[in-house]
């Protein structure tokens, strides 16, 4: 996640409480991060990169926690997609979903840092 269900921010504890078994920072590669209507978007981009975290749900908790998300995220502007991201601790690649911008959604100015907890 990066934006606001990263942990830290205000729908991490409302939506994801409870549901998530490890969390680990990460960084998306060839993308960059667009500030939106009071949520950021992600579009692909060559030489970009976003921060967020990357989070494990509990066991017993994937389909309901994405069926949640779905109905959170898709209906405001978002895709969800397979990419691989880069796990801080330890460099290794991992295959993680990713709500990426649908074409139509809302785009603001791109956040330069890629970590919406550092935009302007």
């Amino acid at each position: 996640m990066y934006g606001t269900l990263r942990p830290g921010a205000y729908n991490h504890d409302r939506f994801l409480a409870g549901r998530i078994g490890t969390e680990a920072d990460a960084v998306l590669h060839g993308a960059v991060l667009h500030d939106g209507p009071g949520y950021p978007y992600v579009v692909p981009a060559d030489g970009g990169r976003v921060v967020g975290t990357l989070l494990t749900p509990s066991p017993g908790d994937y389909g309901d926690l994405f069926g949640l998300l779905d109905r959170l995220e898709l209906p405001v502007g978002y895709e969800r997609v397979a990419m691989d991201v880069v796990r801080v601790r330890d460099g290794a690649r991992v295959s993680a979903w990713v709500f990426l911008a649908a074409p139509d959604a809302p785009l603001g100015p791109v956040i330069e840092s890629g970590d919406w907890f550092s935009r302007p």
